[in-house]
């Protein structure tokens, strides 16, 4: 495997963690520090989780596209289990969009199911820094260092 190779799960995995830093730790607190009312940060920022869910389904689909060898299936022991905790991720992202926030948004039970989001959210940041600290380790074990310049 060449070396793109081996830094593309990498960024993938760097993205889907800092977006999901950035968003859940600096935007949405942002939001409703400065909006005028909580209501239109709730607006606003279900529409960031609503782009955040896209963000993460399609640096997930990178990372398992980069853990496999053309041809072959995904290989389940890739950066020593980084696949199962890259499925999470994405199981818990459609969750969160397809099952709590349309239940958010309806402000039904608001208390449970914003507890329900924000765990899922907080999970899917875990395994996305697990992907991205395995994905490390796996492109360091393949030979490439952040100082190479292939």
């Amino acid at each position: 495997m060449s070396t793109w190779r081996h830094r593309l799960p990498v960024l993938a995995a760097a993205l889907w963690w800092g977006s999901l830093s950035a968003i859940g730790f600096l935007a949405v607190p942002l939001l409703f520090a400065n909006l005028p009312t909580p209501a239109l940060a709730g607006q606003t920022a279900a529409r960031l989780f609503s782009a955040q869910t896209w963000v993460s389904l399609g640096c997930g689909v990178v990372v398992l596209m980069a853990s496999r060898q053309r041809g072959e299936a995904p290989r389940m022991d890739w950066a020593r289990g980084a696949l199962g905790f890259t499925l999470a991720g994405l199981l818990l992202a459609l969750l969160a969009e397809f099952a709590v926030a349309p239940r958010i948004v309806a402000r039904e039970n608001l208390r449970l199911w914003h507890g329900a989001g924000t765990a899922m959210f907080a999970l899917q940041w875990a395994c996305a820094l697990v992907v991205l600290w395995k994905a490390t380790g796996e492109a360091g074990r393949a030979g490439v260092s952040p100082g190479d310049p292939s």
